[in-house]
């Protein structure tokens, strides 16, 4: 049995090797990534994007997906899209703040 702890920490760990395909931060430190919930196998996600209608937002729910089922025990993937609260800046982590400095940004 796999335990849901380790999983959930696992999960957290994979999404933060996606990097948004327009910009080079990954998921978490961009703050995409609402919320997340395991239980026997099943991982449920809470994401947003950046903007309705952004043009990457297939892309990412297919790097999402295909990187989650790679992860051991993962069995089933459910993506929920919430735009309540909308995605801001503020949502940054010193890491993804940082990395759009770097490429030169203004957050």
């Amino acid at each position: 049995m796999i335990d849901t702890g380790d999983l959930s920490a696992r999960v957290w760990s994979a999404l933060a090797e996606i990097n948004d395909p327009e910009m080079p931060v990954n998921l978490v430190d961009l703050g995409l990534i609402y919320g997340v919930e395991v239980a026997e196998g099943k991982v449920r996600l809470q994401l947003t994007f950046t903007a309705m209608g952004c043009p990457a937002s297939d892309m990412i729910v297919d790097d999402i997906q295909e990187r989650l089922f790679r992860e051991p025990g993962v069995m089933e993937v459910k993506l929920d899209v919430v735009w309540n609260p909308p995605w801001s800046a503020s949502r940054l982590t010193p890491d993804g703040r940082a990395a759009l400095l770097a490429w030169g940004l203004s957050v």
